[in-house]
């Protein structure tokens, strides 16, 4: 798989965006870190200037880190409620690129991956990819601490075990996909970028923003964390309602592991890792995407 120059130096910096979300930096005005900011700003330029975005794009990310912050910190109830509600809608607009200005790249076209499986299509989208960015660095505390991660994998490696067992478990008897032990040319970059750009995107929205907002509008129910654990896992699953009803069951599982994940360990670390690993052995040891029905 070769790259070009200039996808290298727009994503690579978009990557770096993201692996900026937990590198400590000088407080701010309170903020623990910032250094993602800048990075995000400059994989927005250099969009622009090697064609993968026009000027409106960088307009709709800074008005969403604007819009985001601005429902983090706003004081006054009324106005923070219809805020916090514009900034949970808008990740579903640039999910369906309804924002102009962004030339996602296909980086590969009708790869099978796997005997069996319908080919499938490599996509990296920068949009949603900045939205991931700003949700972390707005919404979600991160890791700073050795400690504080051999904790958090202490609390999740079962919780890991589990989302292998019984998602791939599941999707095997009913014949969704099966053992396909494999490493291809495109393996390396996928999984990068299902790590950089997929896992960290949606558990910062489903788990650190929808969870967690959810977590404190019921915060005086007797269940209001399984609600809100539940609430989110079905939320991801009808989010993969183009694969149809299997995936959705099995997203929507998948799902609420991750919630658990994030809930035992009170960390979006452990929903992002127990969301990779999934997406990473299926993707390296099973039918990838999916066997034709």
């Amino acid at each position: 798989m070769v790259l070009s120059w200039d996808f290298i130096l727009t994503f690579g910096a978009l990557a770096l965006s993201v692996l900026a979300l937990w590198v400590p930096a000088p407080q701010i005005r309170g903020s623990r870190s910032w250094l993602w900011s800048p990075l995000l700003a400059a994989a927005c330029i250099l969009g622009v200037v090697t064609g993968f975005l026009t000027w409106a794009a960088p307009c709709w990310v800074a008005g969403y880190a604007g819009l985001a912050i601005a429902a983090r910190d706003v004081s006054n109830r009324w106005l923070r409620i219809p805020l916090l509600c514009a900034t949970w809608v808008a990740p579903f607009l640039f999910a369906a690129h309804r924002f102009p200005g962004f030339h996602n790249p296909t980086l590969a076209e009708g790869v099978q991956f796997s005997p069996g499986a319908p080919a499938y299509s490599v996509h990296v989208n920068f949009d949603m990819a900045a939205v991931g960015v700003i949700l972390a660095g707005v919404f979600c505390e991160r890791l700073r601490t050795f400690d504080g991660w051999a904790e958090m994998l202490r609390r999740v490696w079962p919780i890991l075990v589990s989302t292998l067992v019984f998602v791939l478990g599941i999707g095997m008897l009913v014949g969704y996909v099966r053992s396909d032990p494999k490493w291809t040319p495109y393996s390396l970059f996928v999984l990068t970028a299902n790590l950089l750009f997929t896992c960290v995107t949606e558990e910062a929205f489903f788990r650190g923003f929808t969870l967690v907002g959810l977590e404190k509008l019921m915060s005086k129910w007797r269940f209001g964390t399984a609600i809100a654990a539940v609430v989110s896992a079905v939320l991801f699953g009808l989010a993969h309602v183009k694969g149809g009803p299997v995936l959705i069951a099995l997203a929507t599982i998948a799902g609420l592991h991750y919630a658990t994940a994030f809930v035992v360990t009170r960390r979006i670390e452990g929903a992002i890792l127990a969301h990779f690993v999934l997406n990473a052995v299926h993707f390296i040891g099973f039918t990838y995407p999916n066997l034709i029905r």
